[in-house]
């Protein structure tokens, strides 16, 4: 079974906007690092109902709901396994900047399944909100991969959106 086509499937299906992200959406634009998991993102909360797997619990998938609180940056997060699969977390954000995210999104080829991947520059935005030593290093060879100076206007007219610590976060990667 090809879990990403299903879960894909699942939310088109549930009509739920959708983008990969994380290292599989790095690798789309030119940066490949080692993952074990897929990631998608949605802004959906309707994503945290059991069910909306039935059908996917009922061929084996493993379906693991976890449900932030009202502090948690995140509405939740569905991490879905089956033997012999990557299994694939799906990151239910909150925001109108993410929501923007699901708009801007590119259909690209990932793991043999073409569907919705964050841009670049989307991908910046994600890693200045998590804000870890392993983000910080994504988003330099995201500026290293690409057009860096297409890339830093595009995070630059977005920046404004998200809290201020990734603003300053951004600064400092610039300043490097």
């Amino acid at each position: 079974m090809n879990l990403l086509a299903a879960v894909h499937g699942a939310l088109e299906r549930h009509g739920i906007a959708h983008a990969v992200i994380g290292a599989a959406a790095m690798a789309v634009h030119g940066v490949v690092r080692s993952t074990v998991d897929l990631d998608l993102l949605t802004v959906d909360p309707g994503c945290l109902e059991p069910d909306l797997w039935q059908e996917l619990s009922l061929q084996g998938t493993r379906v693991d709901i976890r449900r932030g609180d009202a502090d948690d940056p995140l509405v939740g997060v569905v991490r879905l396994k089956t033997e012999g699969a990557r299994d694939v977390d799906l990151v239910v954000g909150r925001g109108a900047w993410q929501r923007d995210i699901l708009l801007r999104a590119q259909r690209a080829l990932v793991s043999g399944v073409e569907l919705p991947v964050a841009t670049a520059a989307d991908l910046v935005l994600l890693k200045l909100y998590a804000a870890g030593p392993q983000d910080c290093w994504d988003v330099e060879q995201l500026l290293a991969a690409g057009e860096r100076a297409t890339l830093v206007g595009a995070v630059e007219r977005s920046l404004p959106g998200l809290p201020e610590q990734c603003r300053q976060l951004w600064r400092g990667i610039r300043g490097r």
